[in-house]
């Protein structure tokens, strides 16, 4: 497990910048980086939450790695669908990496921050929908590897919050894990859009924060049944470089 280390004044609460589906290709490199330039006088930590590239090139990954690398701060990615589409996730992932980035897939890292120890836990997640609308593993072969994909990458994500040795957890994904933000989605697409079984593994744990992307037609705010926060921070919905929230370990 990575530890990785933002020092600003210790004020007691930890400061998260989050923001997804940014699809950084060569014509819009750039785009974000003037924002991102004071970021560590804002923030702790940059949390991506995945669809970085396009269709998931090696070449999209390089100008995501110009894009986030060498920010001040710790930045901590998933990746999300686009960044798959190429079948070329290892190297993507090797690129991000390579320019400082941690990439999560059923893992977890710990930042140290000036107000405490903050553990991220990170997996893409996939679809499936929510309780009493959701897909099961009955059926056809296909329809359980669908599920079972779900379940597993949910497995991970469970794994991965309680593997965090930390003051406070977050769980970072593409995929929702509620149906609160995505509303504004059209209803035949939640079942592709995230999970019940990612708010189960949230809710375990459980964490202080959960932040996804994926829903770009969504809204900001929603909450798992345990009453932990969910912040839907594709850049469609946010619209700025990132969002900060902070979060007070005492609480």
């Amino acid at each position: 497990m990575a530890v990785q280390g933002a020092m600003q004044e210790n004020d007691g609460r930890i400061r998260v910048a989050a923001v997804g589906d940014v699809h950084i290709d060569a014509d819009v490199l750039g785009r974000f980086r003037p924002a991102l330039d004071d970021l560590a006088e804002h923030a702790d930590v940059l949390l991506l939450a995945g669809d970085l590239t396009r269709h998931g090139t090696p070449e999209e990954a390089e100008c995501v790695a110009h894009e986030f690398g060498g920010l001040g701060v710790p930045v901590v990615a998933v990746l999300g669908n686009h960044d798959y589409h190429s079948d070329r996730a290892t190297d993507v992932t090797g690129i991000l990496r390579a320019a400082g980035l941690v990439v999560l897939e059923g893992e977890g890292t710990i930042v140290k921050t000036p107000s405490g120890r903050l553990g991220v836990a990170g997996a893409k997640g996939f679809g499936g929908g929510f309780a009493g609308r959701c897909a099961t593993a009955f059926g056809e072969p296909e329809m359980k590897d669908f599920v079972r994909h779900t379940e597993f990458s949910a497995s991970m994500l469970t794994k991965a919050l309680e593997s965090l040795d930390c003051d406070v957890r977050v769980a970072l994904t593409h995929y929702s894990p509620v149906p609160d933000t995505l509303s504004g989605e059209p209803l035949e697409i939640y079942p592709f859009l995230g999970s019940y079984l990612l708010a189960e593994a949230i809710d375990a744990v459980p964490a202080q924060l959960a932040v996804h992307g994926h829903a770009h037609a969504g809204v900001e705010r929603g909450m798992t049944p345990g009453g932990v926060r969910v912040r839907n921070v594709a850049h469609p919905v946010i619209r700025q470089a990132y969002s900060v929230f902070t979060i007070d370990q005492h609480c």
